[in-house]
Parts: structure tokens; C-alpha cells; sequence
């Protein structure tokens, strides 16, 4: 299906598709620090008191259970945040319609579906993003930067850690056909794509993994859905890579978030404080010495939204950046297989 054409809207008129934890705070977020730059112009959930209370914070706004009564609205781009199962067919009907898609990760639960979301972005010509939000972490394009400039020298190992002492509490992320997989693609899939996008998406040779249930091993996507796995990865230039990512750990806090990064001439760290989900430093380190490229201890989880927002101002159309989006979902659909 070709494109329907758009108005184009300024402010832009944008539609916010799944209003639980995530999706409302990013609503929330959105609206209370950037009045004004956008028109929240649809409202789209399934549960009708979520629906409402977000209505009332947005009088003006249509409201539907479905994504489908949002191609009458009139609007210029959709933010869609509703269980991982769901991504592909809403953000592809969106693309066919001519709106602009910002979607939280993962894009789509399998690989396949990465690239027939890929391939509706390219055929309308509309601009697609993913909430990776850890690469707005402060100090995380530095961090890059400097990688790039080569002043960590060659890198030799990435090491990847996101245990979480709880499991998430929505049902749906329990039921293999709404998640997709399990801590892997909830966690790891946010490591992953940081260890890539910090050195410009290198290529990867070789993949080996175990995935557990409940201690015991489970058979990737055939199994039961894993709270624990270990996945370790060779880069063509030859460095490692190794990720452990888990739900129900037992660190003593709340949550284990790091990256360390071992260089021939130098290393990074990025780690969550306290075990926070939302406090984070980020240090290069070269010997005994320590500098501090960030300290995270603000709201930043909006930043990769709003960065896709002034984007869209600029131009709605496809941006090749997007094709990125694949390589970590192929990774992660290779763990599985592994």
C-alpha cells in the first residue's frame, strides 16, 4: 500500500498509541516540559480507564481503543508504546497510512518483522525511530565520541551486565506471543544495541548463549521464557563481547546496570548509582585515573523521543540511520537460536 499524503502540521499533530507505565510517562514527560511543540492530537489504549485518565489530562485529544480510527485524525506521527507483540502490525499500518513512527524497543520480536517495519519505512518515505534511551544517558556521546577518535586505542572486550531484582509486573510480558522472548529481549536488547551504536555498529562473527528458566535451561524461542542469560560474541576486529542480563537476581539492590569497556590504550565504565534505574556515571579510565563524563541524575529517559521529535521537524521523510535497528535485532534472534 502506497502513502496516503499528510498535512504538515506546526506544531505536529502527534498520536500517542498504549498509555501504561511507559507510554503515560512519556506522555507526561513530553508535554509538561515542551508545551507547545507538539499538539497531542490522539490518544490510543485498549483499557478504557487508562484511555480516560489520560483524556481528561488532554481534553482535545480523539480517543480510540484501536490504532485504526487514528488514520481519520489527521495527524503527522504516532509514539507507540504497547506490549512488544504488538510493535510490527501498528507500526507498519502506521507507515502505510504516511505518519511518522517513534516505537519504545524492541521494534518488533522477530527479525523478520525488524525488516518488514524497515521495508514500510523506506516504501513511504516516513521517519522511523526506536526509544533506545541509554544512548541519551550524559556522557554517553562523549563516551562515543572518543571511542571513535580511537583514544581508547584498539578495544579488546565489552562487558555487559542488566540484572534486575524483580520481573516485570504486566501479565502480558509473561505470554510469549504479547513479550516476544523474555529478560533477554526486555533487558539485554537496551545493552546490546548500546555496545553497538558506542562503536558504530561493528560487525559480528560468532555467537554463543545459554538462556535459563527458573534455573534450569530452557531452548530459546521453543522454551519457556528466560529470566536468565549469558550471551558472549566475537567481533570481526576481534573483541569480545559478553552480556549477562536477568529478572529476579540476587545482586542485594535493586539493580545491576554497567558497561566496562577494555581498550589497548585506555577503558570506559558506565554503571547505574546505588543500584538506581535512573542514576548513572559515566568515567574514562586510563590507569589509576578516573574522569567523569556524566552524571545522570535527571529525567533522560524522554531525551531520545525529543531528539526524534526535533528530527521530525526537520523533515518527515525515511532516514537511514533506521537500518541500524536491525543489527541488534539480529543479535538477539541469534542468541535464541544459539
Amino acid at each position: 500500500m502506497s502513502a496516503r499524503p499528510r498535512v504538515s502540521h506546526s506544531p505536529p499533530r502527534v498520536g500517542f498509541v498504549g498509555l501504561g507505565w511507559i507510554g503515560r510517562k512519556r506522555l507526561d514527560a513530553l508535554t509538561a516540559d515542551d508545551a507547545g511543540s507538539i499538539d497531542v492530537a490522539a490518544l490510543v489504549d485498549s483499557d478504557a480507564d487508562r484511555l480516560r485518565a489520560a483524556a481528561r489530562a488532554h481534553p482535545g485529544a480523539a480517543t480510540a481503543p484501536t490504532v485504526d480510527p487514528l488514520f481519520d485524525a489527521d495527524l503527522d506521527a504516532v509514539v507507540i508504546a504497547t506490549p512488544s507483540g504488538l510493535h510490527a502490525h501498528q507500526v507498519i499500518a502506521c507507515l502505510e497510512q504516511g505518519l511518522a513512527v517513534f516505537c519504545q524497543k524492541p521494534l518488533a520480536t522477530t527479525l523478520l518483522d525488524v525488516h518488514r517495519a524497515l521495508a514500510a519505512a523506506r516504501a513511504s518515505d516516513r521517519l522511523l525511530g526506536i526509544d533506545f534511551c541509554y544512548r541519551h544517558i550524559t556522557g554517553m556521546p562523549e563516551l562515543r565520541r572518543r571511542l571513535m577518535s580511537g583514544a581508547i586505542g584498539e578495544i579488546i572486550a565489552i562487558d555487559l551486565v542488566f540484572n534486575n531484582a524483580y520481573g516485570p509486573d504486566q501479565s502480558w510480558c509473561r505470554n510469549r506471543a504479547l513479550a516476544g522472548g523474555g529478560c533477554l529481549l526486555d533487558l539485554g536488547v537496551h545493552l546490546l544495541d548500546l555496545a553497538l551504536w558506542v562503536q558504530c555498529m561493528p560487525p559480528i562473527e560468532r555467537v554463543r548463549s545459554r538462556l535459563f528458566a527458573h534455573g534450569q535451561p530452557t531452548q530459546g524461542c521453543d522454551g519457556e521464557l528466560e529470566d536468565l542469560a549469558y550471551a558472549e560474541f566475537v567481533q570481526a576486529n576481534g573483541a569480545m563481547v559478553r552480556l549477562c542480563c536477568s529478572w529476579h537476581a540476587h545482586i542485594g539492590q535493586p539493580a545491576q546496570i554497567q558497561m566496562d569497556i577494555t581498550g589497548t590504550r585506555g577503558g570506559a565504565s558506565w554503571c547505574n548509582v546505588n543500584g538506581s534505574f535512573y542514576d548513572f556515571d559515566v568515567h574514562w579510565l586510563q590507569g589509576a585515573n578516573r574522569e567523569q563524563l556524566g552524571a545522570s541524575r535527571d529525567d533522560w529517559g524522554t531525551r531520545a523521543l525529543r531528539a526524534w521529535l526535533r528530527q521530525l521537524a526537520a523533515s518527515n521523510r525515511f532516514d537511514v540511520e533506521a537500518e541500524n535497528i536491525a543489527r541488534s535485532a539480529a543479535l538477539i534472534e541469534e542468541v535464541y537460536r544459539a
